[in-house]
């Protein structure tokens, strides 16, 4: 009975702050918020758990938050790019990132990555998660205010949902972070039921 109510609890919080529709966590595009409710989750783990892996070739709870913070300052990296290019490109997003868009979320759908699963690593400490969600916050809170002054013709490619601007790269990092909740839920599963 612990274990259930440690699950549910863990379920409970992680969806505290959002409005679930059906498989999809919709907030206002708030990304600094879907950080900052990562940030608070991750006091509910130790580091045990967090680089519990229940098969070889699945992620840890650890190499998930690794991944959101990775992909968060990638992202980052796009919207310095749109704000300082010169030149405007005038190409679209895919029929996917138009739709991913229009619905505020991420579609659902279990994407696996081209690259080896160990190269996305294990954290060594709670720590170190804890520093880089923190300078993913920074980095959203400056952009935040700079991002709404970005030509919205200038843009960077992104492989499946095409060109997007300042603005929408700010809006995939919540997106992005938001797709691996679900995720989330399922790796808190697995530590359940091994009874960690």
């Amino acid at each position: 009975m612990p274990i259930l109510t440690g699950i549910f609890g863990r379920l409970r919080r992680c969806f505290n702050d959002f409005e679930v529709s059906g498989e999809n966590c919709m907030i206002n595009n708030d990304s600094p918020a879907i950080i900052e409710q990562y940030k608070r989750s991750l006091a509910e783990y130790t580091i045990d758990q967090l680089r519990y892996k229940s098969e070889e070739d699945v992620w840890s709870i650890g190499q998930m938050y690794i991944h959101v913070i990775d992909v968060a300052e990638e992202y980052i990296g796009h919207i310095h790019t749109c704000t300082i290019a010169a030149q405007e490109e005038h190409g679209d997003k895919t029929e996917d990132g138009t739709k991913a868009f229009l619905e505020k979320a991420w579609p659902d759908v279990r994407v696996k990555l081209e690259e080896p699963v160990n190269r996305t690593r294990n954290p060594d400490s709670k720590d170190e998660i804890i520093a880089g969600l923190e300078q993913v916050l920074k980095k959203l809170k400056y952009w935040e205010e700079h991002v709404r002054g970005a030509n919205p013709a200038c843009k960077v490619r992104h492989g499946w949902f095409g060109w997007l601007n300042a603005r929408e790269w700010f809006e995939m990092i919540g997106m992005h972070s938001r797709h691996h909740l679900r995720q989330k839920a399922r790796l808190d599963q697995k530590l359940a039921e091994a009874g960690l």
